[in-house]
């Protein structure tokens, strides 16, 4: 009887003890559950501030703004600022509430967008200064009192800050930024709370991934501004184009032009010098995108205004130098091919500044010209010389200009597509098609075909007489 009655005693206890870890655990269970439902409750809220911010008028500052208003209440701090870290820098991104300035500037000011530039007109040293340190240190810090610290004494109106509390945004071992807060509403003229600093603390998180959506908002609004301008530049560009296709007597002139990039460093011009005489030119800038772009630009302007003063085309080539050669920098240059077709005579005479090969088709054979001459902008007036080569076209003869996108492109195994395969690209071209535009996309067609993807601007111009 008695051991029935220890073995139920001991069952019992058992037994209350189980209920007992039970209710524990669901006690904990149900706080962790609600803890979580306010977490993601508090981030929503936080999210939801940071979206009106951000769509506001003032854009991404409306939204750091909102980000410090918010820390702001939730501690009900008398003022908050926040600051990124960029270099050695302390920048303001955002603030809420008259932030006395911690710079030595003695002035305050209430207004928000009136602070925010005082404090971004007053940029912070990492390791400088009580914020400066905060960073340096990566460690968050609550002062009781501002008055009676010493890292607070070069600060003007120091005695008047009250309790102050900052904490820095971390990811990934770097300091992002710090949050300062200012004045205790909670209770006038007393030092903030431990639950307030474990409440101020437990925001950074969420601050810091605000910080990084304005970033990357910032860079997506950058990178459209870029592609808008880019656009912009392209459609520019593309206008200044003279016709693809022009006559003149029994000579008509084609060309076709593709980039690589955004915008184009080849060009091709066609100027009429008077009733008989056109002037074809072809032009590759050194580099790609928009340096390419801007040099070609300035050199096709050049060659138009001085084209209305031609002489010879020595003489041209030597005008266009001398004014790159003047007005750009040292490493920068631009490759030209011209031709000066005169229909009198069916002639056509060629020069060129550094520019590819020009190839000549005449009853079934094949001629490279290559006439001396350096690209324009690299070497001064005095040192520059230009020959040229003068030629009687027969009827039914092509000649082709190109850039050297076309003879560098590159397939899978990174080899070129090579001078010799464009002239026998050119050579089946001209014997397959009757127009300067078939020749064209023959060639070009060959090209793409060999090529893993263009990796330079390519530009063709064909002159046939018929």
């Amino acid at each position: 009887m008695v051991l029935a009655l220890i073995i139920m005693t001991v069952l019992l206890t058992a037994a209350i003890a189980a209920a007992v870890s039970f209710y524990r655990k669901t006690s904990e269970l149900r706080m962790d559950l609600t803890g979580a439902v306010m977490s993601r409750t508090e981030i929503a809220n936080f999210l939801s501030r940071f979206a009106s911010g951000i769509n506001c008028e003032d854009g991404l500052d409306g939204a750091m703004h909102s980000a410090a208003c918010y820390i702001r209440e939730q501690i009900e701090a008398g003022s908050v600022a926040i600051y990124g870290v960029s270099g050695d820098k302390l920048t303001a991104l955002g603030v809420c509430g008259n932030f006395p300035l911690l710079t030595n500037s003695s002035a305050g000011y209430s207004g928000t967008r009136q602070t925010l530039e005082e404090l971004r007109n007053h940029p912070l040293s990492v390791g400088s200064g009580f914020l400066g340190k905060v960073v340096e240190g990566r460690r968050s810090v609550l002062v009781p009192l501002a008055s009676v610290d010493n890292r607070f004494d070069n600060i003007p109106n120091g005695d008047e800050l009250g309790s102050v509390m900052a904490t820095p945004m971390v990811k990934d071992g770097v300091v992002c930024g710090v949050i300062c807060a200012v004045g205790n509403r909670m209770l006038e003229g007393t030092p903030f709370s431990d639950m307030q600093y474990n409440r101020f603390r437990s925001l950074a998180p969420q601050v810091l991934m605000v910080l990084q959506l304005v970033q990357v908002y910032a860079e997506i609004n950058r990178r459209e501004r870029i592609d808008q301008e880019l656009a912009f530049v392209r459609q520019f560009q593309n206008s200044l184009l003279p016709p693809a296709a022009l006559m003149l007597g029994d000579f008509s002139v084609c060309a076709r032009t593709t980039s690589a990039k955004e915008v184009n460093g080849d060009f091709y011009d066609m100027v009429q010098i008077d009733e008989n005489r056109l002037l074809v030119m072809i032009g590759d800038a050194c580099g790609k995108g928009m340096p390419a772009c801007i040099l070609a630009s300035m050199t096709r302007s050049f060659a138009r205004a001085l084209a209305s003063e031609f002489t010879t085309l020595s003489k041209f080539l030597r005008d266009v130098n001398y004014n790159l050669n003047r007005d750009s920098d040292d490493d920068r240059f631009i490759t030209m091919g011209c031709c000066l077709i005169d229909r009198r005579g069916g002639l056509v005479e060629f020069g060129r500044a550094g520019h590819t090969d020009m190839i000549m088709h005449v009853h079934g054979h094949l001629r490279r010209l290559s006439p001396r001459g350096t690209a324009l902008g690299m070497l001064p007036d005095e040192d520059a010389e230009f020959d040229t080569i003068c030629l009687a076209v027969d009827h039914g003869s092509s000649l082709m200009l190109y850039s050297d996108g076309l003879s560098e492109a590159l397939n899978h195994e990174r080899e070129e597509f090579g001078a010799e395969r464009l002239v026998n690209a050119f050579h089946v071209a001209c014997d397959h098609r009757d127009t300067p535009s078939g020749v064209i996309d023959e060639v070009m067609a060959a090209v793409h075909e060999f090529e893993y993807e263009q990796n330079d601007d390519q530009t063709i111009v064909l002159i046939r007489r018929d």
